[in-house]
């Protein structure tokens, strides 16, 4: 029989190098006994606190397990259950001998590490549902609290994205677990409060400064492992994005005041023209307009560097602002079809919107699209021209009347425009369409079916383009 002490409870690196040394030893999931650290030894079966550890790896064998497996078990670990290090083994040791295991959702072990990996992602989201913000002081020393009592081990998984959301403001998440808290710099957690300090809402503000004065230097013991668990959330889903590198920076000293957006947040910072990459994690602290406070993330355009058609939409979605990605939701597999249909190759096509912030009402729990002012694509049409430099596309799709105000940097009816190709200053070629959003909304069963037909005839003209770039190549 083998102990294994995990550094906490959700210490994945710990886990999963551990299992991977016993299964290469052919120990069997009933051999191996999971314990946390600071666990009491109460805690653990009689006779095991001198259990003997693994003894190091002599062989170069190895054997693989699904990728889908190791993003289940990174959220499944996050799960209350005491028994979930245990259950993931189990799957690891069956999977060495049955690699398609995990399609098997009547399997026991499959259904129950599915369900408690569905059940952390719904905490994490009811945690980004619920989650109100109180300010404690005023003006130059505002800071704002929060409190929330998470089902699971959440609370490192779901900071990044507080972060995001409300990069503008010192805030901190009060929970009996662990606290998290932002300067505008970078995520740093302390120790949970304990449930007889658990705050009622008149007793938040009076919680948070016995806690978490501005002025008092952040622990930094706690966090080694949530670290770690930070850069796991970065792999967990594309909610969370790229924006974990400078969270991982060590906690600096609370300022007691508003921090403004460092200076490579502000959109005067440039990268190369054709570095798209570049580009692309630049637009993700862009501050040009007062979007970003209430979006998710930055959407910035995807695809190839070598397009030679470029699809301009109005602005993320609901769905397009949670994944990161443009075109994901209904509208994108209604262009998708589209495209198909037309003929026009997808997988060589840059799409992108005219901004890059989803806009938005909320009405309950749901986000209302709000159309973007003028203002708004005036302050992204520096992005759409970067992002034209890079690309250096032949062919420019406007879709929708916000893409056409964008690409020709004024009002343009889709109507006196549309399905003709148009030379723009630069030299290139524009066609307007209309959104293939526009599509879904109308009411009318046959002017949906008549109007389909017309967009997919307008990205003919496109497919025609992109079939001559191919031929002259």
């Amino acid at each position: 029989m083998y102990l294994v002490t995990l550094d906490s409870e959700t210490d994945f690196d710990g886990w999963r190098k551990a299992a991977r040394a016993f299964a290469l030893h052919h120990v069997a999931p009933a051999d191996v006994v999971w314990h946390v650290q600071g666990q009491t030894k109460d805690q653990m079966p009689p006779g095991l606190s001198e259990a003997p550890s693994l003894p190091p790896i002599e062989t170069e064998s190895t054997f693989t397990v699904p990728a889908n497996f190791i993003e289940l078990a990174r959220i499944a670990i996050l799960h209350r259950e005491g028994e979930r290090f245990a259950l993931l083994y189990r799957l690891l040791w069956r999977l060495k001998a049955d690699h398609d295991l995990l399609v098997t959702m009547s399997d026991p072990d499959v259904a129950q590490a599915t369900a408690m990996a569905g059940s952390v992602q719904r905490d994490a989201q009811r945690m980004r549902d619920l989650v109100r913000f109180r300010e404690i002081g005023r003006e130059q020393k505002a800071h704002y609290a929060a409190w929330f009592e998470p089902e699971h081990h959440i609370v490192a998984f779901a900071a990044p994205f507080f972060a995001r959301r409300f990069a503008d403001m010192p805030w901190s998440i009060l929970t009996p677990d662990v606290c998290a808290h932002w300067n505008g710099h970078a995520i740093s957690f302390t120790p949970g409060i304990s449930r007889t300090e658990w705050p009622a809402p008149g007793r938040l503000e009076e919680t948070w400064r016995r806690h978490f004065q501005p002025g008092r230097l952040m622990t930094t013991d706690a966090p080694v492992k949530l670290r770690r668990n930070l850069q796991d959330a970065s792999v967990l889903g594309s909610v969370l994005g790229s924006i974990l590198g400078p969270l991982l920076a060590d906690a600096e000293r609370w300022t007691g005041g508003r921090i403004s957006p460092r200076p490579e947040a502000i959109m005067g910072h440039k990268a190369a023209a054709n570095d798209l990459e570049a580009l692309r994690e630049e637009a993700a602290h862009c501050r040009a307009c007062p979007l970003y406070k209430d979006a998710t993330q930055t959407v910035f355009g995807e695809g190839p560097k070598d397009a030679t058609i470029m699809l301009v939409g109005e602005q993320p979605g609901d769905k397009e602002d949670l994944a990161g990605h443009p075109f994901v939701g209904p509208a994108g597999q209604m262009l998708d079809r589209a495209l198909e249909e037309a003929g026009v190759d997808r997988k060589k096509v840059y799409v992108t919107n005219a901004v890059k912030h989803f806009k938005f009402v909320p009405r309950g729990k749901i986000r209302l699209h709000q159309k973007p002012a003028t203002p708004e694509i005036k302050a992204c049409r520096p992005w759409y021209e970067r992002e034209v430099a890079a690309i250096q596309p032949e062919l420019i799709v406007a879709m929708g009347a916000t893409a056409a105000q964008s690409v020709f940097g004024k009002i343009t009816p889709i109507g006196k425009t549309r399905g003709r190709l148009i030379d723009l200053p630069d030299g290139r070629k524009a066609l307007v369409t209309v959104h293939p959003s526009y599509l879904l909304r109308l009411p009318d069963p046959e002017a949906k079916v008549l109007e389909y037909q017309r967009f997919v005839e307008d990205l003919k003209i496109a497919a025609s383009l992109q079939r001559k770039s191919a031929r002259a190549a």
